[in-house]
């Protein structure tokens, strides 16, 4: 695989990790202020773009599992950091949800 194969995977990783994190941020946004009709949508949406970065990171997995030669670049770290980061705020928001339910009784 070589370098701007990476870079473009790299940029797919980037932007469905961006678009999770963005129906994460919405989420929590929402829920501070008592709303919950949304709830599941916004975790499915960000479910779905976190599945579609995983599966891009997952063919770069399986190409150097299966002994082919990959050129990394900073273009596919930085997606590797925005996918980490964003999954870590999925987990979160689980339990902003929960708490904000606690606190508007829901």
């Amino acid at each position: 695989m070589n370098k701007e194969e990476m870079n473009m995977l790299g940029f797919q990783i980037v932007a469905y990790a961006g678009d999770a994190r963005s129906s994460l941020l919405k989420l929590i946004r929402e829920v501070r202020n008592g709303e919950f009709q949304n709830v599941e949508t916004l975790l499915a949406d960000a479910d779905a773009s976190l599945k579609q970065a995983h599966n891009a990171q997952t063919e770069v997995l399986a190409k150097e599992a299966g002994g082919e030669d990959v050129e990394l670049g900073f273009i596919f770290i930085h997606g590797q950091d925005h996918l980490m980061t964003t999954i870590l705020l999925r987990e979160l928001a689980e339990d902003f949800v929960n708490l904000y339910k606690e606190k508007y009784n829901k």
